[in-house]
């Protein structure tokens, strides 16, 4: 344009600095600054409000916005807003109150400004006192205040303003629905959803991830399913990602399939995000081709993916195959972070590559700089440990920059217990009920070795200590799809319609692999079980 000597307005500079402002052009958005000044264009206030909005935006600072500020002999309502809107962005809050107070006249977008400033600052006594001197309310300040309230966890406070509205809009029911989700109180949530006379996606999607937050998992693909049926909106990638997480949990494959042969027939995107819930769904339910094929055909990959990837080869006990997929991610010159090693030393201590697992662990030091968390540590001592290296893996106890936690110990006291080290275990022993003498898991674990050694007297006082204190491991779950309904069992769960039926199976499939092994394992159990029915 001056190569052909057209002369530049006051909207030509307005689009070139509006295009600097999206790339954070700070030094050319200078130079059109000399070039207003020099044709003369600086003392106009649609300019000058350009240029206001620019430094505020793209400035390090405040110090030249406040400058063409400070400078402008006029002064219109817009440039009051750029300035206060700046100060919020930066939570300079008494500043942008202070001009606020200052104001000849304001507007609705100088209310709506201060008031969500202050409500993202969390100052909600501010907020409200700015809310109750508003002349007219929209819906973004009434949505603003209940976001604020919610941020703070004042339930009660945000329930009082949603029922002051006047007029309710989507917007402010589905901020209510995730603020009770945050809380954990899935049934007013679930409430708030049923009450709702519109919905759009992103309420479906709250009231979705909200049951996955709170591990319902089939509540959340029943709510699915009520979407789907409701077809006034598609699922969208948000959607999809919350229910292949819910898949993952029930190991329900049927559905996970289902959803992928949606995202294809629809021909959605493999994004990033989707692509890793597509293959750690796959994964966790045991598919681990079709989740070697979704990661082959991801086009853009980040390191979750390599992780997702690399934990659903061990998952499935392809341990060499997790193995060689990090080192080629490692060949394709992308960083490891601390999170992949430990996938990868858990892979390692469960196809039992113990000189692999030392190459890693090194690898991560030496190469990556990665300072080992306990976690690696843990990694490390269960891989000695199992191999039964256990001298080497006190060795390298002693060696470890953190101070061994219980953890640490329990899991060598576990591989003493399994190759017999005698000489270890009292000592260990002594360790864990110095560190934490009430976990469960470490007590059962301790009261199992007692009786190993038939130290009686030490094994009934860890199961008093155990009944005395309420101390109840965790029982052992696992669930399985049958049709279309999941079927899940607790250990020694005698609740399920057919358990007289199953149990019996049990018992005969039992005393089939003890003649066929000569195993010593005992039916008096299941036996108990069959007849307790």
């Amino acid at each position: 344009m001056k190569a052909m000597k057209m002369t530049p307005n006051s909207f030509t500079f307005s689009f070139l600095l509006k295009c600097f402002e999206s790339f954070e052009a700070f030094k050319d958005g200078m130079v059109i600054h000399g070039d207003i000044l020099k044709m003369g264009l600086g003392s106009g206030i649609f300019v000058q409000n350009i240029l206001l909005d620019f430094y505020a935006k793209c400035g390090g600072n405040l110090g030249f916005a406040l400058r063409v500020f400070e400078e402008m002999h006029e002064r219109d309502v817009v440039s009051w807003n750029s300035m206060i809107a700046a100060y919020m962005a930066r939570g300079e809050i008494q500043s942008a109150l202070g001009l606020f107070e200052m104001m000849p006249e304001r507007n609705a977008v100088t209310w709506n400004s201060v008031l969500s400033g202050l409500s993202k600052a969390g100052n909600m006594r501010l907020a409200s006192s700015v809310f109750e001197r508003m002349p007219e309310r929209n819906e973004i300040v009434w949505n603003s205040m209940i976001s604020g309230y919610l941020q703070m966890g004042n339930l009660e406070a945000a329930r009082s303003i949603f029922n002051q509205m006047p007029q309710k809009t989507v917007v402010s029911w589905t901020a209510l629905i995730s603020g009770y989700v945050t809380v954990g109180d899935i049934k007013s949530a679930r409430s708030v959803f049923d009450q709702m006379p519109v919905k759009n996606v992103v309420s479906w999607n709250a009231m979705i991830a909200g049951y996955v937050h709170s591990h319902m998992f089939d509540e959340a693909l029943s709510v699915f399913q009520e979407m789907l049926i409701d077809g006034k909106y598609k699922p969208d990638q948000t959607t999809l990602v919350s229910i292949l997480s819910a898949c993952s949990h029930l190991g329900s494959l049927e559905h996970g399939k289902w959803i992928h042969s949606y995202i294809k027939k629809n021909k959605l995107d493999l994004s990033v995000p989707l692509g890793n819930a597509l293959i750690d769904m796959f994964s966790k339910c045991g598919d681990v081709e079709n989740a070697k094929a979704v990661f082959r055909n991801m086009p853009n990959k980040c390191i979750i993916t390599w992780t997702s990837m690399v934990s659903g080869l061990a998952f499935n006990g392809q341990c060499r195959e997790a193995l060689d997929l990090f080192d080629r991610m490692c060949l394709e010159k992308i960083k490891p972070d601390d999170i992949i090693f430990i996938t990868v030393l858990s892979a390692c201590t469960h196809g039992g590559l113990v000189e692999q697992g030392k190459r890693v662990f090194d690898q991560m030091v030496l190469q990556f700089d990665i300072k080992p968390r306990i976690e690696h540590y843990g990694c490390m001592v269960d891989l000695l440990g199992r191999a039964g290296r256990l001298e080497e893996a006190v060795s390298f106890i002693k060696s470890m920059h953190l101070k061994p936690n219980d953890v640490i110990w329990a899991i060598l006291l576990n591989s003493c217990l399994i190759h017999g080290k005698a000489d270890l275990l009292e000592s260990l022993k002594q360790k864990i009920l110095g560190l934490e003498p009430s976990n469960p898991g470490h007590l059962t674990l301790l009261s199992n070795l007692s009786a190993s050694k038939r130290q009686w007297a030490y094994f009934s006082s860890f199961r008093v200590a155990l009944r005395q204190q309420g101390i109840e491991k965790n029982p052992g779950c696992s669930s399985i799809q049958v049709g279309n309904i999941m079927h899940e069992f607790l250990a020694g769960d005698t609740r399920h319609d057919q358990g007289k039926e199953i149990y019996s199976i049990l018992y005969r499939l039992n005393r089939h692999l003890k003649v066929l092994f000569d195993s010593p394992m005992c039916c008096e159990n299941l036996t108990n079980f069959t007849t307790g029915f």
